[in-house]
């Protein structure tokens, strides 16, 4: 139930390879098994963040288990060393969404 959504203005040449990865970055900082993560990249974006300097924003959204202050360094160290975007280009939103707003298998967690 983790999902994270990665966009940036860096074209990713192995978008399969960094979605394991990051899923299984986010599966370890959550707890929680790598078979429900989600993952999605949006690459090569138009982006502006004070300039066309490369940039990456990141949505992570879970049911519980998110501590974004502990958090932030691995990702953020994660996405510089994999796609070469310093940490002060990065943005992080995290969402802790309620079991009741979030469905799998055809119902809510709760």
């Amino acid at each position: 139930m983790p999902y994270i959504n990665v966009s940036t203005s860096v074209k990713v040449n192995d978008k399969g390879k960094l979605l394991e990865e990051i899923s299984s970055l986010i599966s370890s900082l959550t707890n929680k098994s790598r078979r429900f993560v989600m993952a999605k990249i949006d690459d090569n974006c138009q982006m502006h963040f004070d300039d066309e300097t490369p940039s990456c924003f990141l949505e992570i959204k879970s049911i519980g288990s998110l501590n974004p202050s502990e958090m932030a360094k691995p990702i953020s160290d994660f996405v510089y060393k994999k796609l070469g975007i310093p940490i002060d280009r990065i943005y992080i939103s995290f969402e802790d969404v309620p079991a009741s707003l979030w469905a799998w298998n055809g119902r809510t967690f709760g």
